[in-house]
């Protein structure tokens, strides 16, 4: 059963291009193409994959904030 979408809704909010930065920096390998700075002993790659996901995590709580409908 088809159901017609509603009028009200628009996903098209400019937070939403905030959520590309979490795609883009992974993929940019000058930032994590040496092995220091060692955190912990740990090389730059590893801990910058972790900071990688609290950017995700927080881009997505930003969006999430900005976007949604207030009652």
């Amino acid at each position: 059963m088809l159901t017609t979408p509603d009028k009200g809704r628009s996903d098209r909010s400019p937070w939403n291009w905030l959520l590309v930065l979490p795609i883009i920096l992974p993929l940019l390998p000058f930032l994590f193409n040496f092995d220091g700075p060692r955190l912990f002993g740990f090389p730059r790659f590893y801990w910058l994959q972790l900071a990688f996901i609290a950017v995700g995590v927080t881009c997505t709580t930003i969006v999430y904030q900005m976007t949604k409908r207030r009652r």
